[in-house]
């Protein structure tokens, strides 16, 4: 079932919009995480639902393959305002073959809103190469609004994006990169997320073969060498050369070898520079991290670089 590609639009949002958090993927540790997301996420505006199997256990997911897809698939027929997934982790790549992308697709027509990052990426892709609809690469549940104040608690620029976002109020982020890159202004489609997820999409069916677009991607406990690793291979398999800007987000939580002997982050930006043309920027708030941006994927957007201040723009 193919869908033009969208843009989620504001006017379907309503004054207490509903939000269902569920979860595709990862098993919840800890339900009073799913109870403070709520709390917080109701602050906002929000009218909460949780998912009826939102915390239920088997191995390291969220419920077998069979209970995580009819809550994919449930939530979609209720077509929520916003569907947040509660965590990442490990599991819609088990589902992917068995989603019912047109009922996802719908519900975004419906004015559903698909949020997450991390794992989240196998779906956004997915409804990208599918059906060419939207989602948002954000916040989660447990991982964002979840976070008890005892292990930082829930910062202040996340949840006003997200608000902002969900609203249609924000049509723009900005970010500060590095030299080198003033007068850069270019126009594609947004899209990308977890690096690791991504290049797992690879020559299957949920790829989106996107050209001519703005690739950004992150990850967590991934070391520089297997980073650079993993853009070679995209850039070997002529997705980054397709792209008119790869930006990259924060690359978190990795540990330094010995071995490494000058070897780190900025090393292996260098490196990738060197062998691809295409416009490798930094410095983008959005991965494992606190502080998030909450971003449009699949959507039109144009890139502007004054100096080293970048701004991605998506709205009219």
């Amino acid at each position: 079932m193919s869908h033009p590609e969208r843009e989620p639009d504001a006017d379907t949002l309503a004054v207490n919009p509903s939000l269902t958090i569920y979860s595709p993927s990862g098993v919840v540790a800890k339900a009073a995480a799913i109870k403070l997301a709520a709390k917080r996420l109701g602050a906002l505006g929000f009218d909460v639902q949780v998912d009826e199997s939102a915390t239920a256990k088997f191995q390291r997911f969220a419920g077998n393959d069979d209970l995580r897809l009819a809550a994919l698939h449930r939530v979609a027929q209720a077509a929520p305002s916003v569907a947040m997934a509660s965590r990442g982790g490990y599991g819609l790549t088990r589902l992917l073959d068995r989603i019912d992308w047109g009922l996802l697709a719908d519900a975004t027509a419906r004015g559903t809103r698909w949020v997450g990052y991390s794992d989240q990426t196998a779906l956004q892709m997915g409804l990208l190469a599918h059906t060419k609809t939207a989602s948002w690469a954000g916040p989660l549940a447990c991982d964002d609004f979840g976070r008890a104040e005892a292990d930082g608690g829930l910062d202040e620029v996340t949840p006003d994006c997200f608000r902002e976002a969900m609203s249609g109020e924000l049509e723009a982020v900005g970010f500060r990169t590095e030299a080198g890159f003033d007068g850069l202004d270019v126009k594609g489609t947004l899209w990308g997320g977890n690096l690791t997820v991504l290049c797992s999409l690879l020559g299957t069916p949920h790829w989106p073969k996107v050209k001519g677009g703005v690739l950004f991607v992150e990850d967590v406990n991934e070391h520089p060498y297997r980073v650079e690793r993993m853009l070679l291979q995209l850039h070997q398999a002529g997705v980054l050369a397709a792209q008119k800007a790869i930006v990259l987000g924060d690359f978190s939580q990795w540990k330094k070898s010995p071995l490494d002997r000058g070897y780190h982050l900025k090393a292996m930006v260098a490196h990738l520079r060197s062998v691809c043309d295409t416009p490798v920027l930094t410095g983008l708030p959005f991965g494992h991290v606190p502080t998030k941006v909450t971003l449009p994927v699949g959507v039109k957007i144009e890139l502007v670089v004054q100096g080293r201040d970048v701004l991605l723009v998506w709205g009219d």
